[in-house]
């Protein structure tokens, strides 16, 4: 599962799940930004998923998601919107098990070039790459992408806008 889960152990709430921050990014043509990312030692165990990662110290999530993204991504001109969705997971990555509480949030950028210049060393052995995705070539694509049916889930962005308050997704146990 996602290689964002390779930052440190700050950042848990009082019921023990790792405060992530994630980042649903757009670009001018409503493409969304996934990391490539593969178990540190067996690439053939790959996936994709939205930018982000572990709150540090007592950052805010916000603050959090647009460190992250510098740091996997290089991006820095980004319009961080409000919370999409928020979602409870259970994952094996690099050995563990990595439980968290995760928000994503809703960003926009006109700034497409990446450069992931910030990964930890444990992101640099499992993170191969990034793409922007139209959410066409997310609905046909065959590979395994985090969160699930995020196909869907930004359809409905695109169509309706944001929703009112976010929206709780399934618990996710891999």
């Amino acid at each position: 599962m996602p290689a964002e889960a390779a930052g440190s152990d700050e950042g848990h709430g009082r019921d023990g799940l790792r405060k992530v921050a994630r980042v649903v990014l757009l670009d001018p043509r409503d493409r969304v930004l996934l990391l490539h990312g593969h178990e540190p030692d067996d690439p053939s165990d790959d996936w994709w998923f939205t930018p982000g990662g572990g709150v540090e110290g007592d950052e805010t999530r916000e603050q959090a998601a647009l460190r992250e993204l510098v740091e996997e991504t290089g991006i820095t001109e980004v319009e961080l919107g409000p919370v999409l969705w928020r979602r409870t997971c259970s994952f094996p990555f690099a050995g563990r098990r990595w439980d968290q509480d995760e928000w994503y949030f809703l960003a926009r950028t006109a700034q497409t070039a990446t450069a992931a210049t910030g990964l930890t060393e444990l992101e640099r052995r499992s993170v191969a790459g990034s793409r922007w995705w139209t959410c066409r070539e997310l609905t046909e694509a065959h590979e395994t992408v985090y969160p699930t049916k995020l196909a869907e889930l930004l359809r409905r962005v695109l169509d309706e806008g944001p929703p009112a308050t976010p929206e709780v997704l399934d618990t996710e146990i891999v």
